[in-house]
């Protein structure tokens, strides 16, 4: 039952923070009867103006003051970031004031008012290529007449989704580990856990905890529990997860795929899955050149987009259609130019070793240029599979030596130019020096490994400022 049916008129609600999904889930609140109060660890100028905003709406905002649990309080409602031991929780845990997510808020609402049933969600989530998976996902569904959007995590609000005019069919939902950690009620009609790899350790505490998180996007999965038979420990998610009677394990692979898996057949992506006898058949769905691009670790994404499209009924040929009319986001392995025989490719999107390593396995010879905040990761395993690959490396970015020592003790041959600046023109002088590293038919490649936050807002202005260059260069005709 949706918490629409359950009267909202006076509950005390705390929203906890700001920003893209706690403005909209205060709104909401408010505008179903609540007494909202936002709290905020912030007290910025961007945050008084929005504090501003809100309190013109009637709504309470305390700032610089995350920690203190509103008296009365009798349900907190948290942004994604807010890490699970904020002072604030241990303090609702005692008061036993329960704690949700935007998604979890979002899956509360989703009955509407109409009767109408509320669209199904097939939700993604992994450590990398989620935005993508999730892309391809809606446009496989869009390519088999259905209604449907692309929302989540990727930065389309799903309150807006639940609560909006659209009627949707079916919602593509991608769904990070902070939201899944809020999301206790939410059950997919199916959903993959793309990869798992180390990341954001600092909010979840242990690689356990993270893993454990992720693998709540199965739980009460109806139809399809799809894992990546590459990444044993998303397997062990779903033997693991509570699912609906009758829901299958279904696997991706890019090799010759099992019964009850998809995957790849001398350049033919098939699905052994959702066929009347999968032991003996096989159902052609798109050709690897249907992909774009064809990168190793975007066609397991295209495997997956097909393997939630599938378990919801769509037709094969609505896949190959979707997976032809896709265009990848802006800085995600994106071919800038080729300059005298030397690609040059975006992916500025690689801001961890995982990233990175799919990355690099897509293109040889490499000269890398990688560098910036290293969030923790170490680089040793990254380098040393890699290593044959690389023509040379150019570093960059605050945490730029760490790379270099895996670089030393895994790739000693390797050229290596250290770039002992941060200010944002270090991208115009590393394109450079990658360009003097490289020869006809080699590949230069950003795939940070790192994050961004060093020497640039985000990674879209890294790979801009990465693309800037190149062009620039392609402009003088030389290195």
């Amino acid at each position: 039952m949706g918490i629409r049916k359950v009267s909202w008129n006076g509950k005390r609600v705390t929203v906890a923070g700001l920003g893209v999904s706690g403005i909209p889930a205060a709104r909401v609140l408010h505008g179903l009867g609540a007494v909202v109060t936002v709290v905020n660890d912030g007290d910025d100028e961007r945050s008084r103006e929005q504090a501003a905003a809100l309190e013109a709406e009637g709504i309470t905002v305390r700032l610089g003051d995350g920690a203190t649990l509103p008296e009365g309080t009798e349900l907190i409602v948290t942004t994604p970031g807010w890490r699970p031991d904020k002072p604030l929780f241990a303090a609702a845990a005692e008061a036993g004031v329960p704690v949700w997510g935007d998604v979890e808020l979002a899956w509360r609402l989703r009955d509407t008012p109409s009767g109408r049933a509320p669209a199904p969600w097939l939700a993604v989530t992994g450590t990398n290529g989620k935005t993508t998976t999730v892309r391809m996902l809606a446009s496989i569904l869009e390519a088999a007449g259905l209604r449907t959007a692309a929302v989540g995590n990727i930065g389309v609000s799903l309150l807006d989704a639940v609560l909006g005019d659209e009627a949707y069919d079916v919602l593509a939902v991608e769904l990070s580990s902070y939201q899944l950690h809020w999301a206790p009620s939410v059950r997919a009609h199916s959903a993959v856990v793309l990869n798992l790899a180390p990341d954001h350790l600092d909010w979840h505490g242990s690689m356990e905890a993270y893993a454990a998180d992720k693998g709540r996007v199965y739980e009460g999965n109806q139809v399809a529990c799809v894992y990546n038979v590459a990444d044993k420990a998303t397997e062990d998610l779903v033997r693991e997860a509570d699912v609906e009677e009758g829901c299958r394990a279904i696997g991706f692979t890019l090799g010759t795929p099992g019964p009850s898996q998809l995957g790849v057949v001398e350049g033919i992506l098939v699905d052994r899955a959702f066929v009347e006898n999968r032991q003996k058949q096989a159902q052609e769905l798109a050709e690897v050149a249907d992909v774009n691009p064809p990168a190793p670790h975007n066609i397991a994404n295209a495997l997956a987009a097909a393997a939630l499209a599938r378990a919801f009924g769509v037709e094969p040929k609505a896949v190959r259609d979707g997976l032809r009319a896709f265009r990848p986001d802006p800085h995600r392995i994106e071919l800038v130019e080729e300059i005298e025989g030397v690609t040059y490719v975006d992916d500025s999107k690689a801001t961890n070793t995982h990233a990175a390593e799919a990355s690099l396995a897509a293109y040889d010879p490499i000269v890398w240029i990688a560098g910036g905040l290293a969030k923790g990761a170490t680089f040793d395993e990254l380098v040393q599979k890699s290593a044959k690959r690389l023509r040379g490396v150019v570093l960059i970015g605050a945490d730029r030596a760490l790379v270099r020592e895996a670089l030393a003790r895994h790739a000693p041959e390797v050229p290596v130019v250290d770039l002992d600046r941060t200010d944002t023109g270090a991208m115009s002088a590393a394109v450079q020096e990658a360009a003097a590293l490289a020869r006809p038919g080699d590949t230069v490649l950003l795939a940070p490994a790192c994050a961004s936050m060093d020497m640039f807002t985000n990674y879209n202005k890294r790979g801009e400022a990465f693309a800037d260059a190149v062009r620039a260069l392609a402009a003088t005709g030389h290195a």
